[in-house]
């Protein structure tokens, strides 16, 4: 019987992704142009994944401005950031109440600042429609239509990575320089949300790193953009049909598979060649895979998250020979239910496929059809111990583990963690009393 509610979503609203995509911005402060509630949540998630303290302003839309509308909030709002923190730049993202009082931001932005050269990035994000990812996409592509401007060939090749850890981007900018590649992320938080504490306990207000404004606008002149996360690719798509950047929109680099595809991409655009460094990474992810094929042959695992970074594992669990019963996304998105029948076909599994719903009907599916794992972030937890078998958590948020946004699952390096992470949790959750497999 059809359910008319939401159980337990695995998702979150548009300024939620909007806010990660502008924290990756050097010297930008994200705005929330809403209630008090909608920037409280975000920071509420971002620290507990991250641990790390963000700084996210609000207008502070009451019920006067449901009524009045939110132009001044807003522009107090923007004063004050200018004053107090004096930032390079401020990403306005909307909710539900200033687009539904349909409050002009871009023209009360215009207004508040008309002196100054400080960029604002606003940035259309309505929780109503829409995810988390959605909201990256839009902050991103904002970004990108603001600031890129055409001039000379950078030799560069830009990443969009949507919401991944900072391990994620260290370790791929790890394999760009093996390659001896330049690049600019579009967005970066590695250094962001993850911010060292240098001699001395400083700790600037505003974190040091983040992709800087002219990189941005240096992105018009790249040899090519990589989407790592074609639900938030459309950046890609609006640089390769404004300014002739080839654009690629593939799965994450994770596995066997997807990783050769990163890599392959990153040497075709640049014309650098795979060194040999990157060969013994690969090699060296092969030979954990037959190390530890004896003890996840055959297992049964579940996988929820966001729909790139299921997909992507899928087919890694596949490539490990293991058997993914289940892959589930909240995010629908047009390639997801291709590249899991696409692994489908490949390895003879029958992974269920479930998009655009909650974990309520995952669990149900899970009680179905079996699992001896389950892959996805900290909301598992409870379907995870109802059913007895261990959560490895990935994706965001992650908030009863520390450390998690520290490491990554990407490239080849970062998926022999991932799947050291699996057999561990499968060994540590029950040792086979076949003593042949011990």
């Amino acid at each position: 019987m059809a359910r008319s509610v939401t159980i337990n979503p695995p998702k979150m609203c548009q300024p939620m992704g909007a806010i990660l995509a502008y924290m990756g911005v050097h010297g930008c402060v994200p705005l929330v142009h809403g209630s008090q509630g909608c920037s409280t949540y975000p920071r509420y998630n971002i620290a507990r994944h991250f641990r790390e303290s963000a700084e996210v302003a609000v207008s502070s839309l009451a019920e006067d401005a449901a009524v009045y509308g939110g132009a001044k909030n807003l522009t107090e709002a923007i004063k004050n950031i200018k004053s107090r923190l004096n930032p390079v730049a401020i990403g306005i993202c909307t909710t539900c109440m200033s687009e539904t009082i349909g409050d002009d931001v871009k023209l009360i932005a215009k207004k508040a600042l008309a002196d100054d050269t400080m960029k604002i990035f606003p940035a259309s994000t309505p929780s109503y429609v829409g995810t988390h990812l959605t909201g990256y996409d839009n902050a991103l592509r904002t970004l990108v239509e603001t600031l890129a401007v055409k001039g000379e060939p950078n030799n560069k090749v830009n990443i969009i990575t949507g919401i991944i850890n900072p391990g994620d981007i260290r370790e791929l900018k790890n394999m760009l320089r093996l390659m001896n590649v330049q690049s600019i992320f579009l967005s970066d938080i590695s250094e962001t949300l993850d911010t060292p504490i240098l001699p001395g306990g400083h700790k600037p207000m505003l974190p040091d790193g983040g992709t800087k404004i002219a990189d941005i606008a240096d992105s018009a002149n790249s040899l090519g953009t990589i989407a790592i996360c074609r639900t938030a690719g459309s950046a890609a798509v609006y640089l390769k049909n404004k300014f002739n950047v080839p654009a690629v929109l593939d799965p994450a680099p994770i596995g066997v598979a997807n990783t050769d595809r990163f890599v392959q991409n990153i040497s075709r655009l640049s014309k650098a060649p795979i060194p040999n460094e990157i060969v013994i990474e690969r090699g060296r992810l092969i030979d954990s895979m037959v190390d530890v094929h004896h003890y996840m042959f055959g297992r049964k695992v579940a996988i929820f998250g966001d729909p790139d970074l299921v997909s992507a594992i899928v087919r890694f669990c596949a490539e490990a020979g293991m058997n993914p019963t289940v892959a589930m996304t909240a995010t629908k998105h047009k390639d997801f239910a291709p590249d899991i029948k696409a692994v489908n076909g490949e390895y003879k599994a029958d992974t269920q496929i479930l998009e655009g719903t909650d974990l309520y009907e995952f669990h149900e599916v899970v009680k179905t059809h079996g699992a001896e794992l389950i892959l996805g972030n900290s909301k598992g937890k409870d379907i995870a111990d109802d059913e007895g078998v261990p959560l490895v958590r990935f994706g965001f948020p992650v908030y009863d583990r520390v450390g998690v946004y520290r490491y990554s699952i990407m490239g080849y390096n970062g998926s022999i963690y991932l799947l050291d992470q699996m057999t561990n949790a499968i060994l540590g959750h029950k040792y086979d009393p076949n003593k042949l497999h011990q």
